[in-house]
């Protein structure tokens, strides 16, 4: 008979643990004696005890990209390499095999030495501890920390959007985002200045950037009114920011730098307005006779906005004529009210009353009813032109209102009874900046009021009284 040899190997696994056990089974057929020559060969685990090479390195992968765990063994021999998710206790892949259901996970190797877990498009979940291990008995294992950082994000249900508030009322607006670290949440302004924070004993500080989720406003008022930014971050790019808008609702209110203001016929004069108001105001200009003045050839009317609740009102009426004096009124209307303001534009007799003191100076620098002090954009104002016939007049009456005294300072003290001159000066003028003239008068028992005034003030003044009182103001 032929004789028949087959060898067969097979691997034999005790529980977990498997170590790699060959069996060369022998046949020999051949009568009348049958041979069978059993031999096992077994690889001694104590020989061939596999070790790591170096330990499981720990992870920090942003969402959506790709994590590497890369397990590096000495010695594996005939043993197997598996991978578990240690806080879950789930494994996720034997040897060359996925056991996961996790289509994002995979393995590979490199020899017998660097064997490879693979976490495609890593979530919030794939968080925690991943152990390799070897099946040795007992088992050996080493863990790493796979960390899952996240870039801020902002959770609108609890993120404040535009504000609109009355003035004086207290306002809160909330600006809260998650990620991974925890985000810091910080304010500022978009235009870069302060924000005033109150506080409840009553004082206020003054800062650049406000570091909380809650930014509170007590009793606001309207100069805080614009738009907030609120910046989160937690070192993981990118940042975000969200632009929060306070609007502050308050009552019109109208100031009026002059209102009286003089200018000679023929000449332009602007009359001036400046409104606060929020919501923005209907703003427009009308006559002693409510009849609205319009832009044309005539008029100029303009409406600068100065900042998101102030605006300056502008009436420039060209070429005076005797119809032009009068009163005007600046009207200012929200859905909140209306407020207006009257300004008086009176005639000055002559032209060019202020040249003859300074050669120098161009008539188009003068502007009558201006203070001396501060631009000339700052209140109403008129252009005039040089008259001759009025030099000589005005340096008289200039030398004789001022005197010098020790001080070096020139200045008069001049007095007028109610009976005479006074009773006729029934208006105001501007003075040296100040409001008006009666600002410097003093009454007294006597009914005598004391006029002091540096010399600039007495030569606006002359420039302004009519000219029928001329003569009673040099008999002083």
């Amino acid at each position: 008979m032929l004789a028949l040899r087959q060898n067969i190997r097979s691997n034999i696994c005790f529980r977990e643990n498997c170590g790699l056990r060959t069996v060369d089974f022998q046949y020999v057929d051949s009568p009348p004696i049958e041979v069978a020559e059993v031999r096992f060969a077994f690889f001694s685990s104590q020989a061939f005890q596999p070790e790591f090479a170096e330990p499981l390195s720990n992870l920090t992968v942003p969402i959506g990209r790709d994590a590497i765990f890369r397990c590096l063994v000495q010695n594996l021999g005939g043993y197997r390499v598996g991978w578990v998710k240690a806080d879950t206790k789930a494994i996720q892949a034997i040897h060359v095999h996925v056991i996961t259901n996790n289509h994002r996970v995979s393995v590979s190797h490199n020899g017998q030495t660097i064997w490879n877990l693979h976490i495609k498009n890593v979530q919030e979940e794939d968080r925690g501890q991943y152990m390799c291990q070897i099946n040795t008995d007992p088992m050996k294992s080493q863990m790493g920390y796979l960390d899952v950082v996240i870039p801020p994000d902002f959770i609108s249900e609890e993120t404040s959007g535009d504000v609109m508030v009355h003035e004086g009322e207290t306002v809160r607006v909330s600006c809260r985002a998650r990620g991974q670290p925890e985000p810091r949440v910080m304010w500022r302004r978009e235009d870069g200045s302060d924000i005033i924070i109150r506080y409840t004993n009553g004082t206020k500080s003054k800062v650049s950037i406000y570091e909380d989720a809650v930014l509170t406003f007590n009793k606001i008022s309207r100069s805080e009114m614009g738009a907030y930014l609120c910046i989160a971050s937690n070192g993981i790019p990118p940042s975000v920011s969200k632009r929060i808008v306070i609007k502050v609702h308050f009552h019109p209110v109208i100031q009026v730098p002059n209102q009286l203001v003089g200018a000679p016929l023929g000449t332009d004069v602007t009359l001036e307005c400046y409104v606060e108001s929020s919501p923005k105001s209907i703003v427009y200009w009308v006559r002693d006779s409510n009849e609205m003045v319009i832009s044309s050839e005539k008029y100029e009317v303009l409406n600068l906005m100065l900042s998101p609740f102030e605006s300056r009102m502008t009436l420039t009426i060209r070429r005076l004529e005797k119809i032009d004096f009068g009163g005007y009124r600046c009207i200012a209307k929200n859905s909140l009210g209306e407020v207006d303001s009257n300004i008086r534009l009176y005639e000055i007799p002559g032209r060019g009353r202020m040249k003859s003191l300074s050669t120098e100076q161009s008539k188009e620098d003068y502007k009558y009813s201006t203070p001396l002090e501060g631009p000339d954009n700052q209140f109403g104002s008129a252009d005039t032109s040089d008259d001759e016939d009025e030099k000589e007049t005005l340096t008289d009456f200039v030398n004789k209102m001022l005197i010098t005294d020790s001080s070096g300072t020139a200045n008069k003290t001049l007095q007028l009874t109610r009976s005479n001159a006074i009773s006729k000066l029934n208006f105001p003028f501007q003075c040296g900046g100040l409001p008006d003239i009666f600002a410097h008068l003093h009454y007294t028992e006597r009914s005598l009021f004391r006029w002091r005034c540096l010399a600039p003030c007495f030569v606006r003044m002359y420039a302004n009284v009519p000219r029928s009182l001329h003569k009673q103001i040099h008999n002083f």
